[in-house]
């Protein structure tokens, strides 16, 4: 019974994936053959079309796995401690001081090895 009801998402699910390739192959297309109509209005068909596109594949097992892992996402988001921003400041010098640092020292080996390949070819 379970592997019969798994088919028949499937096959569903194909459906619906066909669909939304339709939608999506018909703004592509679509919006090359408008394309002397107003950006906005050619936006606006095509913002819609992906909205519809979006809906119908969150129908899906995969587009609700999807969506599951979205939310996961923002929950985890939640989670996070972001740095002060004193301690981004102060990491923002550290790197830039450390960049500085390494750009001396590979322009004086530059300039070394550049001085010691003209007086070997000289």
């Amino acid at each position: 019974m379970n592997v019969k009801a798994e088919a028949k998402g499937s096959r569903l699910d194909l459906a619906k994936w066909l669909v939304v390739g339709a939608l999506v192959v018909a703004g592509v297309v679509g919006n090359q053959y408008y394309s002397a109509e107003p950006l906005l209005y050619r936006v606006l068909v095509l913002l819609a079309l992906a909205a519809v596109a979006a809906f119908v594949a969150f129908q899906t097992a995969k587009g609700k796995a999807f969506f599951d892992l979205l939310k996961e996402a923002r929950t985890e988001m939640r989670k996070v401690v972001w740095p002060t921003r004193q301690e981004t400041t102060q990491t923002t010098l550290i790197v830039v001081a450390v960049v500085l640092v390494m750009a001396l020292i590979l322009w004086g080996l530059d300039s070394l090895l550049g001085w010691l390949v003209s007086f070997i070819v000289r």
